[in-house]
């Protein structure tokens, strides 16, 4: 079995990064972006895993990393869920440009 190399496992992250970046800017729709932040947060994740395996093959820092940034991600999603929950019960609508007050 041939191993792919680092360089094209690094090219899909960053396109996956900047595909959640442009997800994040141009979008509106508050799920959209919430979304699209979590697209960026697994390509870190694989930056993590793949510069360990890079550089440090016989250590595990970069996977408690990834384990680490999983589980506040999973944090964030249930946190961002709950104020999109109450910010539609406000305002019906979860567009980011239609909630002009933070004021309930």
């Amino acid at each position: 079995m041939t191993e792919i190399p680092y360089t094209h496992i690094l090219f899909v992250s960053t396109a996956l990064f900047f595909i959640g970046a442009f997800g994040f800017l141009t979008r509106r729709n508050a799920i959209t972006m919430l979304m699209a932040v979590e697209l960026m947060l697994n390509s870190v994740n694989i930056n993590y895993v793949v510069f360990n395996k890079y550089f440090y093959a016989d250590k595990l820092e970069g996977f408690f990393f990834s384990i680490f940034i999983i589980t506040i991600a999973a944090a964030e999603a249930a946190v961002a869920i709950a104020i999109i929950i109450n910010i539609y019960r406000k305002f019906k609508s979860i567009d980011a440009n239609e909630i002009d007050s933070l004021k309930f």
